[in-house]
């Protein structure tokens, strides 16, 4: 090995020992305040905010170091995109490093710790979130793309905790055994943690990178289509938007009061217009919140679609789009001419959602 191979070999020594130091670090201070937030412990909470400043200072040493290794060496492939992942990891550790500051700030406003159902849930989700951290810090430490793969997909599992712990929350507001000051704060502590597993999520991807160069690919978009039949306008923005921009989402429609076939006329407008090949039969909206919280966007062709949702997810957005009625009991001519006039509507609003979710490539 040459002087400069070895130079180059003891500076990303040193970068990993720093970056693998602080990662500890900053999951002692998630522990700490999750542990102070459940018993009470001020002092404990107190040293993880102050703790912070210690963390924040060398998180800023380590990125003054990356690019120091940048000028010094000009490197290329693996290392630069190894020094490249650092920064990106810099953040997302400084955001949980936050988490935990916000958690223990949040406990010292509590006027008792919290106990019970609410307690439990909050150690449940601290253990999650944590797991998923550690797993991905440690695929990071060991530049094992497996590792960070299997680390998130174990992230979901999170989120799933938290809807089911929010509706606690909920019960436990309710139940007025607390000031509302006290379930705000539960409830900042709650979405941190929640929070953690996002960022394990991310050094999962600068992980992936680092090692094999891969990118996150372009995300793609779960739609749900709806109104009262599913027998015409949810049918027909489900393909059109499965024929424009069958790479950037999955596509499927659905009706609160489903009919017994799709309309005749619209199955006429649907092969004159190349839009065949989706399966076409009304099917009925009687998903869980679960269920629904796997859409990201739902939109309603037919006024306010929330008295027939049991609830709308955190994650999801609820569109009303105006594209134009259909009234029942018309003639194919008008009935067609309609179907053409909302037509022009739906590609507009189509084109228009894919380009605000994937930009102005979506296809």
């Amino acid at each position: 090995m040459s002087y400069y191979e070895e130079r180059m070999e003891q500076d990303l020594s040193t970068l990993r020992n720093r970056v693998s130091a602080v990662a500890a670090r900053i999951q002692e201070a998630l522990r700490n305040s999750v542990h102070a937030a459940l018993t009470g412990d001020r002092v404990l909470a107190n040293k993880v905010i102050l703790g912070d400043l210690a963390i924040n200072r060398e998180i800023r040493d380590i990125d003054r170091i990356c690019h120091a290794f940048v000028a010094r060496h000009l490197p290329s492939a693996g290392h630069l995109r190894f020094v490249s992942s650092v920064l990106r990891l810099n953040v997302e550790l400084e955001r949980v490093g936050d988490y935990a500051v916000a958690i223990a700030r949040e406990m010292l406003q509590l006027s008792t710790p919290p106990s019970g159902s609410i307690a439990s849930d909050i150690e449940l989700i601290a253990n999650q979130s944590g797991r998923v951290l550690e797993e991905a810090i440690h695929a990071f430490n060991e530049g094992n793309p497996d590792l960070a793969r299997g680390a998130k997909a174990m992230a979901p599992q999170v989120d799933a905790t938290f809807r089911k712990i929010f509706e606690d929350l909920l019960l436990e507001g309710e139940s007025k055994a607390r000031p509302i000051k006290d379930l705000f704060a539960l409830l900042v502590i709650l979405n941190r943690l929640g929070r953690v597993s996002d960022q394990a999520k991310n050094i999962c991807e600068d992980t992936i990178f680092a090692a094999t160069g891969e990118t996150k690919a372009a995300k793609v978009y779960r739609i749900l289509f709806i109104d009262r039949k599913n027998s015409s306008l949810s049918q027909l923005a489900e393909a059109y938007a499965r024929k424009a921009f069958p790479d950037s989402g999955e596509y499927t429609s659905a009706g609160w009061s489903p009919a017994s076939q799709v309309d005749p006329t619209l199955e006429v407008f649907l092969e004159k217009n190349s839009l065949d090949g989706a399966e076409r039969r009304p099917k009925p909206l009687d998903l869980t919140v679960d269920e629904l919280g796997r859409y990201h966007v739902i939109v309603s062709l037919e006024g306010d679609a929330l008295p027939h949702l049991p609830a709308v997810p955190f994650h999801t957005l609820l569109l009303d789009w105006d594209v134009g009625a259909i009234p029942e009991g018309l003639d194919t001519e008008r009935t067609t001419a309609l179907l053409e006039e909302s037509y022009k509507n739906l590609t507009f609003e189509i084109r228009e959602l894919m380009e605000a979710l994937r930009g102005g490539g979506a296809s």
